[in-house]
């Protein structure tokens, strides 16, 4: 397997109220230690990817079962803000999925972090999940699509639940005479980078935009967060969205084209399309950002397959962080962590080789 890497900023956001439920509630968030030489004791504060919620609920319940006098507060306020608040200091790790971009690093800035730039920061892969497209539509279960009909579907060029050309890829399938809904995200999302980036190399001749963060269209129903687009979805009535897959709950999802064949999303397909992705050059050496190629038509991989990161510093200053920071990612690229985030969340683990980049990143954190 290569590795790459990718990324993307912002402005302070205010870390939200709500922590995953298994975190333990804590007056102070900073990362203040108290003294136990029997092993791990302190607070780590964490926001970003709502993709991660699932996982993350995991991972904090074991880690925190293993160490009693650890609390780790993740709270899913969607990657961008995530990005925003380890710029600003505001959060010890963060959960992306996207790592963070040349012009990002660059920038500089992490206040999170002892070190700026490309050199102060870990940039870790550690869930890999489909994003499935999910649709509400009443006795239809699944359907096939092209990379042209879902690019035409959320485009707003294909508007009617029969439209022809989404009955051609689907004989037998009784399609009612129902206007599209599309939902997408409101908020500044990793998953919708990964959808449009899928929709702008798969699609080109209908898809318009390029990939980004931001949904480029002001068409269309807004939800803030995953749960939020899943919500709508299933609320209301010829409803489509994308959503990390562990969460469309009993939606109906769609198979998409890829190399003359339709290929449900599975944890299996979308880790395929990881073992070619390259590395992103010129970054430091704990920078492990992965080149996904959505317009894949290698057989049996699922296209819209999210890369989400955990992302910290190398050097901390206060060096109780760092030894939290340390533990806990190493916990999460673990074969039991792995093996924990794939039964809550459904996820893909990451390969023996991709673990072997990662430990080797994480020991460089001190």
């Amino acid at each position: 397997m290569k590795i790459s890497r990718i990324a993307q900023v912002g402005a302070v956001a205010a870390i939200a109220a709500l922590t995953l439920a298994g975190c333990a509630a804590n007056e102070d968030t900073s990362s203040d230690s108290t003294d136990d030489s029997m092993g791990l004791s302190g607070t780590l504060s964490a926001t970003g990817a709502s993709s991660q919620t699932a996982a993350q609920e995991a991972w904090v319940a074991s880690f925190q079962t293993a160490n009693p006098d650890v609390t780790v507060n993740y709270e899913p306020t969607g990657s961008g803000t995530g990005r925003e608040n380890f710029i600003a200091g505001a959060s010890n790790f963060i959960g992306s999925d996207r790592a963070f971009n040349d012009e990002e690093i660059a920038a500089g800035g992490f206040g999170a972090c002892a070190e700026d730039g490309a050199a102060g920061i870990v940039e870790l892969p550690l869930y890999i999940s489909p994003v499935a497209v999910a649709f509400n539509v009443e006795g239809v279960d699944s359907l096939n699509m092209s990379a042209d009909v879902i690019a035409g579907v959320f485009a707003g060029t294909i508007t009617n639940w029969n439209d022809d050309a989404i009955a051609a890829e689907n004989d037998g399938v009784e399609l009612p005479d129902l206007a599209i809904s599309p939902v997408h995200r409101s908020d500044d999302s990793g998953t919708t980078e990964t959808f449009t980036s899928y929709l702008e190399a798969a699609a080109p001749s209908v898809w318009e935009w390029e990939a980004d963060g931001e949904w480029p269209l002001d068409s269309g129903e807004a939800a803030q967060g995953t749960s939020g687009v899943v919500a709508a979805t299933t609320g209301g009535n010829g409803t489509i969205t994308y959503a990390d897959a562990s969460q469309v709950g009993d939606l109906g999802t769609v198979s998409v084209g890829v190399g003359g064949e339709f290929v449900p999303y599975s944890a299996e397909a979308a880790a395929m399309i990881v073992d070619s992705a390259p590395q992103v050059e010129g970054r430091g050496e704990g920078d492990l950002a992965l080149e996904v190629d959505y317009s894949t038509e290698e057989a049996g991989v699922y296209p819209i397959a999210l890369v989400s990161y955990l992302i910290g510093c190398i050097e901390y200053e206060d060096a109780n962080t760092a030894e939290l920071v340390t533990s806990y990612f190493s916990y999460i690229a673990s074969p039991e962590g792995q093996d924990d985030a794939a039964a809550n969340a459904g996820s893909a683990p990451i390969s023996d080789e991709l673990r072997t980049e990662v430990e080797a990143a994480i020991a460089l954190i001190g």
